[in-house]
């Protein structure tokens, strides 16, 4: 199904990002590969066994938007076209509100919403001219709802929603899709790597991330969603339930999210 297609993957050094690159290579897919860490990259070019024709390493940090249309403009340079493009890439949060000074909110925000969409605007103008294209974006069910010592990580993934969710109707007559994922508790190392309210990491695994579904796992869901062109799909066990709760019972829901573990 996405052999020879052209995925643009964010986040692709560990975790879910990770998951989903070896998911497209094994279907034969062309790859790009963005994240901070240039090494980890590497790593996970070098488990792919893909040849050198068929993968592009391009270093992206999120937090510089100055540089994305650069940087699409070296993807279409080398494969001419772009496909699919996952927006994985962001960070977590560990803080109380109150003990998170703006400027953690504001590189919050910086990466997670205007880093994404930055990156998105740059590659839109090519599969317009192309007259296809699909892009994923990974929101979280915090996107749906918030929860403790995750303000500002929340805002972001409800900002992404709304964002994408008009993206998806401006961009439908130039067969263009949209689709937003929305994780539950996956087994990935972002809640070690989430940022405290000092600007370091929280460095330690949340008992119920522990506990999650795998990222292989995940990975399959996303590509089986690309390939249904569904619109939203939740991924996670039984703390999706939440947003159904969420949704049809209000007042009970915020009874019974206040009496969770804050972790």
């Amino acid at each position: 199904m996405n052999k020879n297609k052209v995925v643009w993957i964010t986040g692709a050094s560990s975790g879910i990002g990770e998951a989903i690159a070896k998911a497209f290579a094994s279907e034969g897919a062309k790859l790009i590969l963005s994240a901070r860490r240039e090494e980890e990259l590497n790593r996970v070019k070098q488990s792919l066994n893909l040849p050198d024709s068929d993968i592009l390493i391009l270093p992206l940090d999120l937090s510089d938007t100055s540089k994305t249309n650069e940087l699409a403009k070296t993807v279409i340079d080398k494969f001419s076209r772009i496909d699919i493009l996952v927006n994985n890439g962001g960070i977590s949060q560990r803080s109380l509100t109150l003990e998170t000074p703006i400027e953690i909110d504001r590189k919050i925000m910086e990466i997670n919403f205007f880093g994404t969409i930055a990156l998105t605007k740059s590659v839109l103008p090519f599969m317009i001219k192309q007259k296809s294209g699909h892009i994923i974006v990974m929101s979280s069910i915090a996107g749906k709802f918030g929860f403790f010592f995750r303000s500002a990580y929340s805002a972001s993934k409800h900002a992404l929603q709304g964002f994408f969710e008009a993206l998806r109707m401006e961009i439908f007559n130039d067969n263009i899709k949209v689709l937003i994922v929305c994780p539950g508790k996956i087994k990935t190392d972002i809640s070690i790597n989430a940022i405290t309210g000092t600007g370091g990491k929280h460095n330690k695994m949340d008992q119920s991330q522990s506990e999650g579904l795998s990222a292989e796992e995940c990975a399959r869901q996303v590509l089986k969603g690309i390939g249904n062109n569904k619109y939203e799909i939740f991924i996670g066990g039984k703390e999706l339930r939440a947003i159904w709760v969420k949704r049809f019972f209000p007042n009970l829901f915020t009874r019974l999210i206040r009496k969770q573990k804050p972790e």
